[in-house]
């Protein structure tokens, strides 16, 4: 058994117990494996151990994963989530490329998305990214912004709406975390009583998958309980940049 393998299996027991521990139906919660900074060889023995949904946070890095997966694994059909900040030179790239992101909080950028999702491919599964804890340089909107960025999204062309996503502030207390991810479960309840289809909760990562779990999550974002830590990058010097 590789390592990434047994990793997995670890976190999908983690998965099964907090589900358990819910009352809830483990098949009611997806697994999302974060593969950036993994390369391909990693991700193919994520997919080797039944994995098929991974995420990627830079989207150049993730479009060219994509590829060389595709090249790779001919015929296998992988799930890639866009998982990280889209700015307007790269929604291009995400509409193109993904079936999955998870962090809209703009309205010019889903509306960039939908102009720009290729007619040849399914709609685009969006999440709206909530700045559950308000801070200033966090990515997301605010709150008592999101019911009106929510309903001029679903009605886009090629994108569908599917629900919200968070990264709240770390906490090592398990009731701290519920707390934030119980404000979003609400916020989305929210928009399903003003007529939304919402059914994604994209919540917990690998400190805090079991509270979000007890909370509503539908899909959990696991990077380094699965592939480890992240590798290091060496700064380029004025010496190797030169003689590159």
């Amino acid at each position: 058994m590789t390592t990434i393998e047994g990793n997995l299996q670890q976190v999908r027991e983690r998965v099964a117990r907090a589900c358990a521990a819910a009352g809830r139906d483990v098949k009611t919660v997806t697994l999302l494996a974060v593969s950036k900074t993994f390369g391909p060889d990693d991700v193919a023995a994520a997919v080797a151990a039944g994995q098929r949904a991974f995420g990627e946070n830079y989207i150049q890095e993730g479009v060219e994963k994509v590829l060389a997966m595709r090249a790779l694994l001919p015929g296998q059909t992988l799930e890639w989530h866009c998982i990280g900040p889209v700015q307007s030179n790269k929604t291009r790239l995400v509409a193109t490329h993904f079936d999955w992101v998870h962090s809209v909080d703009r309205l010019k950028i889903a509306q960039r998305l939908s102009e720009q999702r290729p007619e040849d491919r399914a709609p685009l599964q969006v999440c709206l990214q909530v700045n559950v804890d308000g801070g200033a340089n966090k990515s997301g909107v605010a709150p008592d912004e999101l019911p009106a960025l929510a309903h001029a999204v679903a009605a886009l062309p090629r994108l569908r709406l599917r629900g919200l996503m968070c990264i709240p502030e770390p906490s090592e207390d398990p009731m701290v975390q519920r707390s934030a991810f119980r404000q979003v479960r609400g916020l989305q309840q929210g928009l399903v009583d003003q007529g939304l289809s919402l059914d994604v909760l994209s919540m917990g990562m690998s400190d805090d998958l079991e509270p979000a779990v007890a909370e509503g999550s539908t899909m959990v974002r696991v990077g380094r309980a699965i592939f480890g830590h992240r590798p290091r990058k060496e700064p380029v010097t004025a010496s190797a940049a030169g003689s590159a």
